[in-house]
């Protein structure tokens, strides 16, 4: 019987490319999808709400697309990983981490994603990224597509709509797995891969009011997606045999709100809907039967090619990743409360509490997903992002944040009762490891991070970093491989 974390445990720390790297115009690198996402820091808490870019505009888009201030796009700034990632990784390696994982830019690959040939000096940055993280002793978690694309794709293609974006993604992970294969222990093709439906611009890149069938065209992509991630783990076991290919979900762990047969049905179906359609086709490699119903019932039609069917049964990933933030509840009620959350809102739970920005704290609530998408697929699961985003009071150097150790040491204790149930986790990258502009919010004060950067919502600031009392905690957390969590 398993009494805690294995020894081999890969502690970690993850960011994203588009939310850390910054240079966004240097050495060939093209626009892309996140670098449109515009921001102003002025806007109260309803407005950044309401203009989290969830649906894109053509307005918006075009307006972005010649924008030449930077001060209102923190995704091109980010904290400028790009320059200081020998810097960062240093801190990385005195805090003990196992693995990184951060993801690759395809505009900085193929900065128009359909060129022939791709960008030299890109593929160099990753190089030497890989280099340093295997130097200093981290295994690299590489997540080829979070989020953004180049522009090109969606202002000639369409965007995900377009079954060429398939060709053109796989001539991109081919160029990755024939350069950097070597140096990536663990790759997944696709962040949060059911974001396309949560928040349509993010995860297909679909501008809404272009969109005759919104609905439709959303799982279109979303099956062009599936087909990529399938063909992308087949490439990669072919030029990289005994590669580790995954797959990942933004988890929402989902509890029928009263014992009514009728809350109990609809998580059920939340669940189905918003979590494992998305796992059944990547490790069970075909459509589910309910969301043939789904379909159906919501007159959504998607196009297939002939082998589709033969290529996702066929590539099935190797383990299966997701983000845990929170938990929701299910209820017929439309009158129920509702809650803030990753990108989504949900139904409120009377039973848990809630961070700054409305996010439900659930800890046990990982420890029942752990068991449920275990139980579901007996693969090897990766908890590929977790944390809590809060307003850091940061003076002369210092951070006191009990509340984000607090946060981890409770979901770190429901880890460890997972792998005592018998769940094959293997490992665990904390978001984000440093601050880094906030993805639903496109902020900086909503930090994440056991690393400070000195930065606010406009770009200002010493850029400096700065470790937080959490840093030194998680720092002997993973010295103790975990054990003791209530000495830490």
């Amino acid at each position: 019987m398993r009494t805690g974390f294995p020894k081999n445990f890969l502690w970690g720390g993850a960011i994203s490319s588009s939310q850390a790297d910054g240079a966004y115009n240097e050495d060939g690198k093209g626009l892309d999808t996140q670098d449109l996402r515009y921001f102003n820091s002025e806007w109260t808490k309803e407005e950044r709400d309401h203009h989290r870019n969830i649906n894109m505009t053509s307005e918006r888009f075009e307006k972005a697309l010649t924008a030449t201030d930077t001060t209102y796009y923190p995704f091109r700034w980010g904290i400028d990983f790009y320059h200081d990632y020998k810097e960062d990784l240093a801190l990385m390696e005195e805090l003990g981490l196992k693995i990184f994982r951060t993801s690759i830019n395809w505009a900085r690959i193929f900065p128009n994603g359909d060129d022939a040939a791709p960008n030299e000096a890109g593929i160099q940055f990753y190089i030497d990224l890989f280099d340093e993280c295997h130097k200093r002793g981290m295994k690299v978690f590489a997540t080829i597509l979070h989020y953004n694309i180049p522009v090109h794709l969606v202002t000639k293609y369409g965007g995900w709509k377009n079954r060429k974006l398939i060709d053109f993604y796989l001539r991109y992970a081919r160029v990755l797995f024939e350069r950097l294969g070597d140096r990536v222990d663990y790759w997944l093709p696709f962040n949060e891969i059911n974001a396309g439906k949560f928040n349509p611009y993010n995860g297909v890149c679909l501008i809404k009011d272009r969109e005759k069938d919104y609905e439709s065209a959303i799982y279109q992509c979303l099956h062009h997606q599936l087909i990529a991630n399938a063909l992308t783990i087949k490439l990669a076991h072919e030029i990289i045999p005994g590669s580790m290919v995954g797959g990942m979900i933004a988890r929402f762990t989902t509890y029928p709100a009263t014992c009514k047969p009728d809350d109990v049905m609809q998580s059920i179906l939340d669940e189905q809907y918003s979590n494992y359609f998305y796992t059944d086709v990547m490790a069970r490699g075909k459509y589910p039967a309910y969301m043939e119903r789904y379909f159906n019932d919501n007159n959504i039609k998607i196009e297939k090619e002939a082998g589709d069917d033969d290529i996702l049964r066929e590539n099935t990933v190797d383990f299966l990743s997701f983000s845990y933030y929170m938990s929701m509840v299910a209820t017929t009620d439309k009158n129920w409360d509702r809650a803030s959350g990753n990108l989504v809102t949900g139904n409120k739970n009377p039973y848990l509490q809630a961070s700054e920005w409305g996010w439900q704290i659930d800890p046990v609530g990982l420890r029942i997903s752990l068991n449920q998408m275990y139980d579901r697929y007996q693969l090897p699961i990766f908890i590929a992002e977790n944390g809590i985003g809060a307003i850091d009071q940061w003076h002369d150097g210092k951070v006191h944040d009990s509340y984000r150790i607090d946060y981890l040491r409770d979901h770190f204790k429901q880890m460890k009762e997972a792998i005592i149930d018998g769940v094959d986790l293997i490992g665990y990258t904390m978001w984000g490891i440093i601050d880094i502009v906030s993805c639903g919010t496109i902020e900086m004060k909503k930090r994440y991070g056991v690393i400070y950067v000195d930065r606010d919502d406009r770009g200002q600031g010493t850029n400096k970093r700065y470790k937080k009392d959490s840093f030194y905690w998680y720092q002997n957390c993973i010295k103790m491989n975990g054990e003791d969590l209530d000495d830490t």
